[in-house]
């Protein structure tokens, strides 16, 4: 009898863990709004949702600002709010804002509502919002890696590979260009001695708003190595004197489409800060709840959520270039979403033999687009870890931010140029431009030949 009591109370003490977990549980949904309409905001006055240089760049570019960079309407959100739902992000482009309850079934009564387009189910967990914020030193991380006798250091075969170092000694490093860094944190930067002269812009974390972007994640850390380290002899990224702007929208706790929407926010505030480039080293196909997860039929560009919104960056004046994803010995094989996306660059990874990183995800798109566009070296890359030291890594997130700051000294260098001219010399300089691969796209890029003829095509339009 004893023993049946004691299993009996263990069962009713799980019972009520369980109920409470369950009772933690939220859900958190994407609101596709129907309009613009009811706007506190005008397109007569931009000043009040864009930065000055935003405004600038898109004038210098006959880039009008349209409906669409309009906020998403307070007075639709305080519809919301009403019906006792949580705004945690939302999206100016696609017209959208995210909601969180721990009532799922309040969402019948939001649906209902005349401003509500559709609802698509995007998280489901606890604590979406709560991070788990690391207590740290503030003592500097200094390199105490053996100096090499060449200027880039550990990473003079990534430069070299795609002749930026012909272009830096042109004097284009990146000075001027502001390049917006979208990755999963960037854990240590603000104490690690190779990033003493980073020039900032700012920093938004969209997961955790009000944290710092320094306190996690090692992957950021790493990626923006390759473009924005600067110990000569130890390691120098492919774009040292440019200006940065660092955000997190990765959430490494769960894989969920509402990570898509943390994306978008981040291209988002980039554009409306102002920004010349952006590199991202994030990609999605797969989510824990198996129903969210993609098909390769909708590797158009157009079918997915995040990709849509990718493709509208060129339609803003910016080159956005996108790590390819590590799928290419796994079942899915092709590319990872948003890098499926049109009118941007997408990166391969290669070894420095040149030949493809059996990682590197591969494919044309679905509707017949090479995919990816260019490669460069990310198996293995050299990075600096979050301890300030050399490490390695493969991946084409670390691929991506080579081009990336290439293409910011290319613009630099050419100034005249549109960001899709820009892109398109990328491609057009690339070894396999004539005979593109599956596996490698354009191939490899020659960053001081798409220089010398970029020279050439700025003269013949004067």
């Amino acid at each position: 009898m004893i023993k049946q009591n004691r299993v009996l109370f263990i069962l009713v003490v799980y019972l009520l863990v369980f109920q409470q977990i369950r009772a933690e549980e939220t859900f958190a949904f994407r609101l596709y709004l129907k309009d613009k309409d009811h706007s506190a905001y005008s397109l007569e006055k931009p000043e009040e949702f864009l930065s000055e240089w935003t405004i600038q760049k898109r004038e210098k570019n006959n880039i009008p600002i349209i409906k669409e960079d309009l906020p998403v309407s307070q007075n639709y959100l305080d519809q919301i709010i009403s019906l006792g739902l949580q705004p945690i992000v939302s999206s100016k482009w696609m017209n959208t804002v995210v909601v969180e309850s721990s009532d799922s079934m309040l969402i019948r009564e939001i649906e209902k509502l005349d401003i509500i387009d559709s609802v698509k189910w995007v998280w489901r967990g606890s604590n979406l919002q709560l991070s788990n914020q690391n207590r740290r030193s503030d003592t500097a991380l200094v390199s105490s890696d053996i100096i090499l006798n060449n200027y880039y250091g550990y990473a003079e075969k990534q430069t070299v590979l795609l002749q930026g170092e012909k272009l830096h000694e042109a004097g284009y490093k990146g000075e001027g260009m502001r390049i917006a860094m979208i990755d999963a944190g960037f854990q240590n930067v603000d104490r690690i001695n190779a990033f003493d002269s980073l020039e900032l812009i700012g920093t938004e974390n969209i997961v955790f708003p009000g944290e710092s972007v320094y306190l996690h994640d090692q992957h950021g850390t790493k990626v923006l190595s390759c473009i924005a380290a600067n110990i000569p002899g130890v390691m120098v990224g492919t774009a040292p004197k440019a200006s940065y702007l660092l955000i997190k929208s990765e959430d490494g706790r769960t894989e969920y489409p509402i990570e898509e929407d943390y994306w978008v926010a981040a291209i988002e505030y980039a554009d409306s800060v102002g920004v010349d480039i952006i590199s991202s080293s994030l990609g999605y196909y797969y989510y824990d709840a198996q129903e969210l997860s993609y098909e390769q039929s909708q590797l158009d560009g157009q079918s997915v959520f995040i990709s849509r919104a990718a493709g509208k960056v060129s339609k803003k004046g910016i080159l956005l270039c996108s790590s390819a994803g590590n799928e290419g010995n796994g079942t899915w094989v092709n590319v990872t979403v948003p890098a499926d996306s049109r009118d941007m660059l997408t990166i391969g990874s290669i070894g420095a033999d040149g030949k493809r990183s059996s990682f590197s995800s591969y494919g044309k798109t679905v509707d017949g687009r090479i995919k990816p566009d260019v490669v460069a070296i990310g198996g293995p890359a050299h990075l600096i870890d979050t301890d300030g030291q050399i490490t390695y890594g493969n991946g084409t997130s670390f691929a991506a931010p080579m081009v990336a700051g290439l293409a910011a000294c290319l613009w630099q260098a050419l100034p005249e140029l549109s960001n899709m001219e820009l892109l398109e010399l990328i491609r057009r300089s690339s070894d396999r431009y004539t005979n593109p691969d599956p596996e490698v796209g354009y191939g490899i890029p020659d960053m001081y030949k798409a220089y010398i003829e970029g020279q050439a095509y700025v003269k013949s339009k004067d």
